[in-house]
């Protein structure tokens, strides 16, 4: 009689995941004046952006000529870690995958509009999971992170400074905020940040962001929302 053996457990398995990466839009192709001006956007918030995973958005130079090895060694320079190229056409997609980077269309493409060799047969669209959101009860303390990868992120407590939560929808704080708040880290620009008393050291919504020293300072100690409007964050009262 033959024993049976347990199968062993795969090595690995391969999952969707939705994590936050920001993305940096290129507005330009100039590489001395992108080299010119990053240090001092990365010193508006130090710390932030280090080793930060980053998405490069090409879609407004598309169609001109763009070096893109040159960039991603100049970010890598500024301790910017570039995993993807969004958007450009089928050279730029050469590009990025020979220099190790994925690809991705730019965010109002269609498949028909691809490089060629990347499209798909259209199938049927799959359902729309229902949006998880999360809770989370007590103080987020010093140097730790609380993120809801799926819908809003509710803090029943404060967020130390120091401390950092995010979400793909909005941010609720039922306390003082002090720390990093991140909403939209998926690029929902819908999304929002609300908090009973302002004392943040960053806010940032879609990837677009705001200081304590840039905030007015008539707001901090205030409950408050933040909405991402024209690209640019406005902090309103709600008392």
């Amino acid at each position: 009689m033959s024993v049976g053996v347990a199968a062993e457990a795969p090595a690995f398995q391969f999952k969707g995941s939705m994590l936050p990466f920001t993305v940096m839009e290129l507005e330009t192709r100039d590489l001395a004046r992108i080299e010119a001006e990053l240090p001092d956007k990365l010193a508006q918030a130090p710390g932030f952006f280090e080793y930060a995973a980053l998405v490069l958005g090409v879609e407004k130079v598309t169609g001109e000529a763009l070096d893109v090895a040159a960039i991603v060694d100049m970010l890598r320079a500024h301790r910017l870690l570039p995993i993807a190229v969004r958007g450009g056409d089928e050279a730029i997609c050469d590009q990025a995958r020979g220099i190790g980077l994925a690809w991705f269309p730019a965010q109002s493409d269609t498949a028909a509009r691809r490089p060629a060799s990347i499209r798909r047969e259209r199938s049927a669209p799959a359902k729309t999971p229902a949006i998880v959101g999360k809770t989370y009860r007590g103080t987020v303390r010093s140097g730790q992170q609380v993120a809801a990868l799926d819908g809003d992120l509710i803090i029943v407590g404060a967020v130390n400074s120091g401390a950092e939560v995010l979400a793909a929808g909005s941010v609720h704080v039922y306390g003082a905020l002090r720390g990093r708040a991140l909403a939209g880290i998926h690029g929902d620009g819908s999304a929002a940040i609300f908090c009973r008393e302002l004392e943040a050291e960053l806010l940032s919504i879609a990837g677009a962001y705001k200081r304590r020293e840039d905030m007015e300072p008539a707001l901090i100690g205030r409950s408050v929302q933040v909405r991402l409007s024209d690209e640019q964050l406005q902090v309103l009262t709600l008392d």
